[in-house]
């Protein structure tokens, strides 16, 4: 492993346990946000698995968060189920339905590319959003599901620190095994699909079971992110599931930059703290962190995590010696 992977890898682990140590000695409001910030991360850093390893945007990732949000609020409402000890089994069914629904839509949507993979990925998202709307005895349509409170099991989740916790144990682990996948040989294949899909096939890669496995695996990661979304805000609705959600999940991963995981987590957190700081001062925030976002793909295209980069670039094309070409040439 580089040196520089190393560093890059002491300072993620010095981030979480400054995290877990400060975080839970502030007040519940901070405790909260940042709670919901990691179970949000878990859907960005499930999208940035397609777009920033693979080349495949997609606007449909809010919809296996809705099928683990639901599964999670109709499991527990419905049926009692998930309350206890079998909140685990929960967390298990969630992954398991939204894996389901991304290996039916991945038949649909894998063999396009670009922006029709784009606007499949939409359509597709719309109609989960659209069952969400109108399934009115199943999801209680627009008005959603209210969750009676957290499970007890032992622990109390119903306790803002140790539910903190348990999100950022998920957090953490999620974070680990998508390191895992995209630095494994399977990892590496799907970059090397979204540099150049051709030569991976004249490789003689299959890559459209490539891009189908990762596009369910991060169906999966959604539907986790989905389940501790529903017992961190409470309520589960068709806002969830609207593209709105997809569209900041993506925003998210371009802003910490794509292709990095922890620059999507940095984006959300980013995301999330202006969302909740502007809406106080301003009634018009969506705006500012409109023009956020512009700035971004106009002077970052490559993310904040691209900023040290390009530090090292201007520093080198500052330092760099002149032309001897020029320089024999020059009048003495």
């Amino acid at each position: 492993m580089l040196k520089s992977q190393k560093i890059k890898i002491m300072i993620v682990a010095a981030a979480l346990v400054a995290i877990a140590v400060i975080v839970p000695n502030t007040n519940s409001f901070v405790i909260l946000l940042v709670t919901r910030a990691l179970a949000f991360s878990i859907l960005v850093m499930s999208l940035d698995i397609l777009l920033g390893y693979t080349g495949l945007a997609s606007l449909g990732q809010a919809a296996y968060l809705g099928v683990g949000a639901y599964a999670t609020a109709i499991l527990a409402t419905k049926y009692n189920f998930g309350l206890g000890w079998d909140f685990w089994l929960v967390i298990v069914f969630g992954i398991l339905f939204s894996a389901a629904l991304a290996a039916v839509f991945g038949l649909l949507a894998i063999r396009a590319t670009g922006v029709y993979f784009l606007m499949i990925t939409l359509a597709l998202g719309q109609c989960v959003w659209g069952l969400a709307y109108r399934w009115n005895s199943l999801t209680g349509g627009d008005n959603g599901i209210n969750l009676r409170g957290r499970p007890k099991f032992g622990i109390d989740l119903a306790n803002d620190v140790t539910f903190f916790y348990v999100v950022f144990g998920f957090f953490a682990v999620s974070l680990l095994l998508m390191y895992v996948l995209v630095r494994s040989p399977f990892g590496r294949s799907l970059s090397g699909i979204r540099e150049r899909e051709l030569r991976m096939q004249i490789l003689g890669y299959n890559t459209w079971l490539h891009k189908y496995i990762a596009f369910i695996i991060a169906g999966g990661f959604g539907g986790l992110s989905g389940v501790l979304w529903a017992h961190t805000a409470g309520i589960v609705s068709p806002e969830n599931v609207v593209l709105t959600t997809s569209v900041d999940a993506l925003l998210m991963a371009v802003l910490g930059g794509a292709g990095t995981l922890v620059g999507g987590v940095i984006g959300t957190f980013i995301v999330i703290a202006l969302r909740e700081y502007l809406s106080t001062l301003v009634p018009w925030w969506q705006y500012v962190l409109g023009a956020v976002y512009v700035l971004t793909i106009l002077y970052l295209p490559s993310g904040l995590m691209g900023i040290p980069e390009r530090i090292r670039q201007r520093r080198n094309a500052l330092g760099k010696p002149d032309d001897p070409k020029k320089l024999a040439t020059a009048p003495s």
